[in-house]
């Protein structure tokens, strides 16, 4: 398959640049049985069945993104990318020109950096030893809002751009379907009848990086770290013996466990993953799928387009664009039921 088969117009104002003005008041656009419902977020709460179970990313994300200089004065912007130990992580660092091994940064006029090595398209960097690297970027580090969003993280974007249940640090960008939920929703969702349940995927800045193959099956995939819990493997086959739903909120949520269940059967435990999803491949697990608008040619519209059917998605995307949904981490969400066969 061809990487411009997933393209489409895409005018620029309809890319959120904020949040709503409250969770959980965006629009639902519903996918079902080849048919389109324009719908409000509030009406997931009736979609979804007693005896399903929502399976939700609880990754939190870090302040990843510093800013310093180099030990010749020269200015630089460090993402980082992964955390790795205590004091160790992966990061993308943009300067005039690249870091040797064995140099030192100074970030936030404060925090002595040393260069240990370049790993692919990354630097190992490693932070002063007496505190551990996620408090070092809580206080010096900035909130890294995706590339689309135009202006600069402020306080509601650290409030508004991580999920109400995010709990473990990790990510560098957040599950955005989750952001459309609050408490009280979840409330009601259990109330309901629906079980809810969590995974861990630490989402990278790979993310947000189109397909630049022509075929698609040339496209290296990144790779992220991901914990499925074994009460999570618990409530997905009672829910499936009892002939429940699985619902994955989010495309992370949902790599998650399709990656669990690479052997063919759902396990407890925590890997990485590049699992690439694109028409024909066979979905394991997920039956439901709550997510946002992607970008063109990304690997996520792929996904989305796999799981339900690409001349149907690609229908839906025009739809949004006709009716002016909002795109994006901060826009409109979309819930999809998986094609059949």
């Amino acid at each position: 398959m061809r990487t411009e088969e997933f393209d489409f117009a895409l005018p620029e104002q309809l890319i959120a640049q904020c949040p709503p003005e409250r969770r959980g008041s965006s629009r639902l656009l519903y996918a079902h049985g080849g048919m389109l419902e324009d719908r409000h977020f509030a009406d997931f709460l009736q979609l979804v069945r007693p005896g399903d179970v929502l399976v939700l990313n609880d990754t939190r994300v870090i302040k990843a993104r510093l800013f310093g200089e180099k030990e010749s004065g020269g200015k630089i912007e460090v993402l980082v990318e992964r955390v790795l130990n205590d004091r160790e992580v992966l990061a993308q660092v943009r300067a005039s020109k690249s870091p040797r091994a064995g140099s030192m940064l100074r970030l936030a006029d404060a925090v002595p950096i040393e260069v240990l090595g370049r790993e692919g398209e990354f630097f190992r960097l490693r932070f002063p030893a007496g505190e551990h690297v996620l408090e070092w970027l809580e206080r010096y580090g900035h909130l890294p809002l995706p590339p689309y969003i135009t202006h600069a993280a402020n306080e509601e974007d650290e409030q508004r751009y991580q999920t109400v249940f995010a709990s473990v640090a990790g990510a560098v960008a957040a599950p955005t379907a989750g952001l459309h939920f609050d408490e009280a929703m979840l409330t009601s969702l259990r109330s309901r009848g629906a079980q809810i349940v969590y995974v861990t995927l630490h989402v990278g800045a790979g993310t947000f990086q189109p397909v630049r193959a022509e075929n698609i099956h040339e496209h290296s995939m990144h790779s992220e770290c991901y914990a499925v819990p074994q009460g999570t493997v618990a409530a997905i086959q009672q829910a499936k013996v009892r002939g429940g739903r699985v619902i994955a909120v989010g495309t992370t949520s949902l790599r998650a466990l399709e990656s669990a269940a690479a052997s063919g059967e759902l396990q407890a435990g925590a890997s990485e993953t590049n699992i690439f999803i694109i028409p024909g491949y066979r979905f394991k697990v997920v039956d439901v799928l709550l997510t946002n608008f992607h970008l063109p040619k990304s690997t996520l519209l792929m996904l989305v387009c796999a799981f339900g059917g690409m001349s149907e998605m690609l229908a839906a995307y025009r739809h949004a664009v006709e009716q002016k949904y909002r795109f994006f981490s901060y826009g409109d969400a979309m819930l999809i039921e998986r094609q059949s066969g």
